[in-house]
């Protein structure tokens, strides 16, 4: 009886002990990035009434804050211009020392599987043995996020940041890794890359329940979306596990690659990609810039369901403050729907970053996105914004098709003329619509004077 006493004593000493202990969501973690020039939060866990210190390496300057009743502290911490490494030092009843921190720019990098892509995932990445072994990057730094679920927000997500090197770097986003690649290059700060991708998930997957709760129309088309051998189905199961654990760990915005698990309810996909970016930003309190990836042509099983998306995306620009596209239609492997060529979506999402975020670069960074339709007479005249320069690769233009009265669409043929698309076709006496690259596989050859390929489209509104 004495021993079971003795043993019984010893457990609830170590229970004492262990919730006396100040904790930090993984997050923060030895050789993180912490946004620079801002006020950034830090949060935790202590015994009750607990009071708890963070000095930082920076300037020495202390934060103290006292737990409540639910025993979690916050405290916002000043940070410097770009630069480190700094120790971060938090103390309560024990003390826990960052090591190696710096202090950049940070980025949260989400989606499904053509974020998730590394170098060394499948048949890899073009050039990836070269990439490999280049990349040293110590002021890069990268954090994954593990895949995670739940019916319910959770608190915390396992996970430590790492410094990019050929071994760190094979297995990581390759998009992210290329976006910070260029970002560090121009900006010449530490870049810190937070991949919480997941292969095969549908956008319902990383929206708030509250979304559905708020939109009928979204819960009813997410019933479409089902489980299948890649990923979970349900509403929120990655945003309570993925990403509500790590707000409001700050940072400067957010890229995006996903849309090809949505094709099964893609005529609401605008309207939820909207309203789940709208919930991040408001769940980090501030907009920030939000950069996505139009997916690529592919060849789907079913017709226009991978255009339909393209579409929708391209309209959701429309529906999102501070946001940019990608468009990939050059750079598409149509048998594959994970296409090699990552150097290219991450240079582009990095040239929108440092041009309207960073205000580091002119010039055009932006694809030629459909503006106006006027008809004029047996002819249609198209405009784009960023139609600077207007070229086709090849001696016609293609991919452009006109409808008449009846809706029934036909080949239109397209000249160039002031940074503008003029259209006609025998077929069509009296144009009503038109649209263009609109296939799954359409590979179109219209761009801009800065090489990159005009998004399809359709003027018929949807």
């Amino acid at each position: 009886m004495k021993t079971k006493l003795f043993i019984l004593l010893i457990f609830l000493s170590g229970i004492h002990l262990s919730t006396a202990e100040v904790t930090l969501p993984d997050i923060f973690s030895d050789n993180m990035v912490l946004q620079r020039n801002t006020e950034v939060a830090f949060w935790g866990w202590g015994n009750l009434n607990e009071e708890v210190t963070i000095t930082t390496g920076w300037d020495q300057k202390q934060y103290t804050v006292k737990t409540a009743l639910d025993t979690k502290w916050k405290v916002l911490v000043a940070t410097p211009q770009a630069g480190g490494p700094f120790t971060i030092t938090i103390k309560g009843e024990n003390e826990i020392v960052l090591q190696n921190v710096l202090v950049g720019e940070v980025w949260l990098c989400s989606g499904q599987s053509n974020m998730e892509w590394s170098a060394t995932t499948g048949a890899g990445i073009d050039n990836a043995e070269e990439e490999i072994k280049n990349a040293h990057y110590p002021n890069i730094r990268l954090l994954t996020i593990p895949k995670r679920t739940s019916e319910f927000p959770q608190e915390s997500v396992p996970g430590s940041w790492e410094v990019c090197t050929p071994d760190t770097m094979k297995d990581f986003s390759a998009v992210a890794y290329f976006f910070a690649q260029r970002l560090q290059g121009e900006l010449n700060v530490p870049i810190g890359l937070i991949d919480n991708a997941w292969g095969g998930t549908p956008a319902e997957v990383w929206t708030p329940v509250s979304v559905f709760e708020d939109h009928s129309d979204l819960r009813e088309a997410a019933k479409a979306v089902e489980n299948n051998k890649w990923s979970p189905g349900f509403a929120a199961a990655l945003y309570n596990a993925m990403v509500y654990p790590i707000v409001p760990y700050t940072i400067a915005g957010t890229i995006w690659y996903q849309g090809e698990s949505n094709t099964a309810n893609y005529n609401t996909y605008a309207k939820l990609f909207s309203e789940m970016v709208a919930s991040w930003r408001n769940a980090w309190g501030y907009e920030f810039p939000f950069y996505y990836v139009q997916i690529a042509p592919y060849k789907y099983g079913t017709e226009e369901v991978g255009v339909l998306i393209r579409d929708q995306q391209r309209r959701a620009l429309k529906m999102i403050p501070n946001s940019g596209m990608v468009v990939t239609s050059d750079i598409a492997t149509i048998d594959d729907i994970h296409p090699p060529n990552k150097q290219d979506v991450g240079l582009r999402m990095a040239n929108i970053a440092l041009k309207e975020h960073y205000k580091k670069i002119e010039g055009v960074v932006h694809s030629p996105l459909f503006n106006t339709m006027t008809i004029q007479g047996k002819k249609v005249e198209v405009t784009f914004d960023n139609a600077e320069g207007l070229f086709s690769k090849g001696k016609k233009i293609t991919h452009f098709e006109m409808a008449g009265e009846g809706g029934q669409f036909y080949p239109a043929k397209a000249i160039i003329k002031n940074d503008k698309v003029i259209l006609s076709s025998k077929e069509v006496k009296v144009p009503s619509k038109v649209r263009f690259a609109w296939d799954n596989i359409a590979e179109p050859n219209l761009f801009n004077g800065a090489g990159l390929p005009a998004s399809s489209f359709t003027s018929k509104k949807q």
